[in-house]
């Protein structure tokens, strides 16, 4: 398995185009339950291709966005350049680079489940200001709402080879707990969704690294299922994939 540092790095155009943001409600409560002023600064740790980083930065907080894989954080530095309040950091959850009690609040969206807890919790101790709170975002694909999310789900099992050692919903109460202070987190929950064309569908699924990419003695087999199952599903040229966002925060 492609250790989680490079895992992405032949996804990323895709990743660009069409992996989901996140509500706006979401990114609200974050900030709202954070108790966030505009001049705090922010690590967004596995920031990737700064999907989130924008969200933040269109509301004028200064962000450290760290992120150890080079393909995804040049992408983000080439898409976030016109934010003046944006600072791009070559560094992992794990060893940030960050000063000591630097940064008022450290979010993580769609990354955490990549990270080495008990290091990362030391951390983001060291770098995060007394009482600062840590909050963890994932757009969780829906997988049983509707036959085509049951069919597509179906077909990751059978033919994304490690699909499901690297979900992130492995993550459960018990690592939350850990995690938090005292084991006290809150947890919210968000509507988000996306509709696809074909192309655009093909496209969404190859941004995940445990699918079959180009090259793949399995890629060609793949495609052609995903075509099968999106013509089955597909109502005047779309589906849509369904998410609840959601959003942990808490203290360490």
């Amino acid at each position: 398995m492609v250790d989680s540092k490079n895992r992405f790095s032949n996804r990323v155009e895709n990743y660009v185009k069409y992996r989901p943001s996140y509500p706006e409600m979401a990114v609200d409560y974050l900030c709202e339950e954070a108790g966030l002023e505009v001049s705090d600064i922010l690590a967004d740790i596995g920031s990737g291709t700064g999907i989130f980083t924008r969200k933040l930065l269109e509301r004028s907080y200064r962000v450290v966005a760290i992120e150890p894989n080079a393909e995804m954080r040049h992408a983000a530095e080439a898409m976030l350049s016109e934010y003046s309040n944006f600072t791009s950091v070559n560094g992992t959850a794990e060893a940030t680079t960050l000063a000591e009690h630097s940064v008022s609040c450290i979010v993580s969206a769609q990354a955490f489940h990549w990270f080495e807890l008990s290091k990362t919790k030391e951390e983001f101790n060291r770098i995060l200001k007394p009482n600062g709170k840590v909050a963890l975002i994932w757009n969780k694909r829906l997988s049983d709402t509707d036959a085509f999310a049951i069919e597509y789900e179906q077909l990751l099992k059978q033919s994304a080879v490690d699909y499901e050692i690297v979900d992130h919903r492995l993550l459960g109460e018990e690592q939350f707990a850990s995690f938090f202070r005292d084991g006290q987190y809150m947890l919210r929950k968000f509507a988000n969704e996306q509709h696809f064309d074909r192309s655009g569908f093909i496209g969404r699924v190859l941004s995940s690294s445990y699918t079959p990419p180009p090259g793949s003695i399995h890629h060609e087999a793949f495609i052609a299922k995903l075509g099968a199952i999106f013509e089955k599903h597909q109502h005047n040229g779309s589906v849509i994939f369904r998410y609840e966002t959601e959003v942990y925060t808490g203290n360490l």
